[in-house]
């Protein structure tokens, strides 16, 4: 009888850890992931100001843009689609009338830096972008 007690008590054990883990595994699923965390640390609205490097196009000008979650929209000021990414990598692209351009780069806490390219009133361009969120 000692030796059936003893083999309870040891498959008992066995049977608390495979809880407590499927219990840890169930919690963790609940809640969001580190990806999501990362990428949600941008939201907000950028000020996105647009240089020439190339081409004949304006320099200078900027657009507001809306990051919430991995999805980056417009502000006001023309079509703005794209995406973040959890380390900050983002990818857009804007349309405003016959002018469209893409554009790739990185956002970092507050701050954000890339490049850019497109047909701006007719003319093939590219250049640089800066943003900061306001």
């Amino acid at each position: 009888m000692a030796h059936l007690s003893q083999t309870l008590f040891s498959l008992t054990d066995l049977v608390r850890p495979r809880r407590l883990g499927l219990l840890a595994v169930l919690a963790t699923a609940a809640l969001p992931s580190t990806a999501d965390a990362r990428v949600a640390g941008y939201d907000g609205i950028w000020n996105v100001t647009f240089a020439t490097t190339r081409g004949n196009c304006s320099s200078g000008y900027s657009v507001p843009f809306t990051v919430t979650g991995s999805r980056v929209s417009s502000a006001g000021g023309g079509r703005v689609s794209g995406t973040v990414k959890r380390g900050g990598a983002v990818a857009v692209h804007v349309s405003v009338g016959a002018s469209h351009a893409s554009g790739g780069g990185r956002l970092a806490g507050v701050n954000g830096t890339g490049s850019w390219k497109g047909i701006i009133s007719g003319d093939q361009c590219s250049g640089t972008w800066q943003a900061t969120r306001t």
